[in-house]
């Protein structure tokens, strides 16, 4: 059977936003990607929060903020049956980039989309899985299955496979794919014919992000980054090189500690660092996803010590104050990519106004950043920029902060005493130290003849000793986890070992310490003239325009959607597909033309391949009124119903039963007739206005994108039927009915001859015939027939 499938982009669609698309297969409803961009804008949150309770799945391609960046702010909206599938390297290192988000901008002012808990609770609802697995969908999804496939640029990067149950073909979801060979990443594999069954796929979901973008060559970019580089350091300046935060950056650490290294570059005597809040964390994970990264990577990776991750020359920092201990000049990897906070934005500030230094941008990022002003324009020479820094409160501020939090303490202190006095039972009986007695009173009089005595209990003095918890658990007696002496003398040399690597993680922990300590946010605009060298480097790692155009060619998919992309290039892409396979159709005249879709946001997609399917939704009503029909393994019947599109207006509002509605109904025509008699206008006229009114609400009623409901005709409704019978009967089955019945039959020239009587064929548009003289064996005979079939 022919599934139906819909798409539509919820951002990013014909335009550069983030990556938000939902794929709807049948019933069941993926969400691809779910990304926010670098300026938070609402609109895009907005549009996503509707269509989230209908998600089953969501699937994860990249790690970026452009994919994962709104899931930590819709984390409330996301229903608790929808499963979020991610590959291993994707959960961790987005993991990282959303706590470097999150620290770049909470180091600046209060971030409030969402915090270090809702980033935390969101992974742990995330599935990893690994690369080429086959994942079947549960909830709805009969015969679904989803397969991750590597798509390059970044580590763990994901193309999804969709199989639908009808095997009709795959569903090919690839976005910022990177069909090159990478210093530490393979090429994406989805092209491969081994890795979509031998067969074009049935559905292309691609962007056009760089449809009209040319790339140069991997060694002339090499050259000009080590050239600018060199020149820089050595006329005594500082080069800043803007990088995300646990993506790319990993292919630029690896590429200039490998300049580093050359004995021809003459840079080992400079400072080389990476600076971001998560920069010790990526390293440290990158260390353990070698099986996702190239060969030579692997290769290289004979044991923990000499992973290629374990830099020469590449020194690790948290903080401005850690890299300040490096020599200057330096070369510097910085994060956030964009530049509208963290440590990029900070250095930026303090570097900018001296010609000596260099600032190297390697991404493309949204309109409004600061790192796409520089993109767009490089020889800016003056920009204005709001900062905003902690400074700490200090005299009178500090006592009345100091004050306050005294009180809430006690307040706190308070609560959490009386609640344990409340629990506390008081087990002491007159204050008595010794053993004493409790008298037990019988509770009611046995009436018996002989006296009973007195029933007196021994008991011994006992207090309780309740358990005490706050809010992160029990109470713990440090004395109880006291180490002999001898044990610690034992974990004094590995102790040693270990100080070495987690140098800087207690670097960064004793940072966050004295970050604790009251501050106040302030605001200001800076005036800056950039007199440094600013210079675009393409190290984005995604396919260019030529390169995507002979990639669709080569996978021949039956359709395209293009997605992420400006309108020009997009609808000029769109061309370059249809009219490069129109051309290839002149020689391969078996080739059908492929269909390009080019939607706007909230634009459906009808990729249903058979026209007359439809969806309907069959009412409990309905389906009580079936009467069906036995035939063979099935059962048929006939369904007499209307459709109903107000359906899913009901769904989503109040639920009231029918005489509240017919109630209001009542109650909004009285009111309107009073306003009528109070105003003196024609009832007439008035009567056709309010029937406007109501047509009006179906007229504006998106009929096209919702699912009608069938409702049951009542009895005077239902239309009359022609008789149909229904089955599939050869003649020479009932050919053996005749015989069991005691009828003379056999075939004369493909004609079914019954007691020289009675002749039955099959004619052409393959209905059966039967000829012969009224009499009873003609009537019994045509019973047998009848009987063969399933009469409705």
């Amino acid at each position: 059977m022919t599934s139906i499938i819909k798409f539509t982009p919820l951002s990013g669609a014909l335009t550069d936003g983030p990556s938000c698309y939902l794929l709807q297969v049948d019933d069941f409803k993926f969400m691809l990607d779910c990304g926010w961009n670098e300026t938070f804008d609402e609109e895009v949150l907005e549009n996503i929060r509707k269509h989230l309770p209908q998600v089953n799945a969501i699937l994860l391609s990249h790690s970026d903020l452009q994919h994962i960046g709104a899931l930590p702010a819709l984390l409330d909206d996301i229903p608790w049956t929808c499963a979020i599938y991610a590959t291993v390297p994707v959960f961790q290192m987005g993991q990282l980039t959303l706590y470097d988000q999150f620290s770049s901008y909470d180091s600046m002012e209060k971030f409030t989309k969402y915090t270090l808990n809702d980033v935390d609770a969101l992974f742990k609802r995330i599935v990893q899985v690994k690369v080429n697995q086959m994942i079947p969908m549960d909830d709805g999804g009969r015969g679904l299955c989803v397969t991750p496939m590597h798509a390059g640029r970044l580590v763990g990067g994901a193309a999804w496979k969709i199989m639908t149950a009808d095997e009709e073909g795959e569903i090919i979801y690839a976005v910022d794919f990177n069909h090159k060979r990478d210093r530490h990443l393979n090429k994406c594999s989805f092209v491969d014919t081994d890795s979509l069954s031998g067969r074009p796929p049935q559905l292309l979901i691609t962007d056009a992000y760089n449809a009209s973008y040319t790339h140069k060559r991997r060694k002339d970019r090499d050259e000009q980054l080590l050239s600018t580089i060199q020149q820089t350091l050595r006329n005594d300046g500082n080069v800043l090189i803007v990088a995300d935060s646990a993506g790319r950056v990993l292919e630029l650490a690896v590429l200039l500690d490998l300049f580093w290294s050359s004995g021809v570059s003459n840079l080992s005597s400079f400072s080389l660092a990476m600076i971001s809040h998560v920069a010790y964390n990526v390293v440290q994970f990158a260390k353990t996803m070698v099986e996702w990264m190239c060969d030579d990577i692997a290769n290289m990776m004979t044991d923990s010590q000499n992973s290629p991750f374990n830099f020469k020359y590449l020194t690790l920092c948290h903080s401005l104050k850690s890299l300040a201990q490096t020599p200057q000049p330096r070369c510097v990897l910085a994060s956030t990519g964009d530049m509208e906070s963290g440590l990029s934005r900070q250095l930026f500030v303090q570097w900018c106004s001296d010609p000596r230094n260099a600032v190297i941008v390697t991404n493309r990022t949204a309109k409004g950043t600061l790192a796409r002003t520089l993109y767009d324009n490089p020889s800016l020479s003056h920009i204005k920029l709001k900062m905003s820094r902690h400074e700490p409160i200090i005299g009178e501020e500090l006592t009345q902060y100091e004050r306050e939090q005294n009180r809430k303490r006690k307040l706190e202190k308070n609560d959490r005493e009386s609640s344990d006095d409340s629990d506390t039972e008081n087990t002491t009986i007159g204050g008595a130290k010794n053993n004493f007695v409790v008298k037990v009173e019988p509770t009611k009089k046995s009436g018996g003849f002989f006296k009973q005595a007195k029933k007196n209990l021994l008991m011994f003095p006992y207090s309780e000793t309740r358990i005490k918890w706050d809010d992160y658990g029990e109470f713990i007696n440090p004395e109880d986890f006291r180490m002999n002496e001898i044990n610690a003398v034992e974990e004094i040399l590995p102790a040693k070992k270990e100080k070495s690597e987690n140098a800087e993680m207690m670097e960064k922990k004793l940072e966050e310490k004295q970050e604790e300590a009251p501050f106040r946010v302030v605001h200001e605009t800076v005036e800056l003239d950039i007199k440094c060298k600013v210079e675009y480097i393409d190290f984005e790692g995604r396919s260019d325009g030529q390169s995507l155009l002979k990639i669709v060619k080569q996978m021949n998919p039956r359709e395209v959607i293009l997605v992420r992309g400006l309108v020009e290039p997009t609808l000029k892409f769109a061309k370059d597909i249809r009219g490069g396979h129109a051309t290839n159709n002149t020689t391969t005249s078996s080739k059908p033309q492929i269909q390009v879709f080019t939607p706007s946001v909230n634009e459906v997609v009808d990729t249903t391949k058979q026209r007359h399917i439809y969806q309907v939704r069959m009412t409990d009503s309905l389906m009580n009124s079936f009467q069906f029909i036995p035939v063979k393994d099935a059962e048929i019947c006939w369904i007499d119903a209307k459709a109903d599109y107000t359906q899913g207006i009901r769904d989503n509002a109040q639920v009231l039963s029918a005489q509240e509605i017919q109630d209001a109904r009542l109650r909004g025509v009285e009111a309107f007739l009073d306003q009528v008699e109070k105003m003196d206008v024609d009832p007439v006229a008035a009567e056709r206005k309010l029937n406007r009114s109501v047509s009006s609400i179906t007229d504006d009623f998106d009929y096209s994108n919702s699912i009608p409901s069938l409702q049951p005709l009542s009895i005077d409704e239902t239309p009359g039927h022609r008789t149909c019978h229904v089955n599939e009967l050869r003649l020479s089955d009932f050919k053996t009915v005749l015989v069991k019945e005691g009828i003379q039959a056999e075939f004369i020239g493909g004609v079914l001859v019954c007691n020289n009587l009675i002749a039955i064929r099959r004619n052409q548009q393959g209905v059966i015939d039967m000829e012969g003289a009224l009499s009873e064996d003609y009537f019994h005979i045509r019973d047998l027939l009848y009987k063969q079939y399933a009469v409705i």
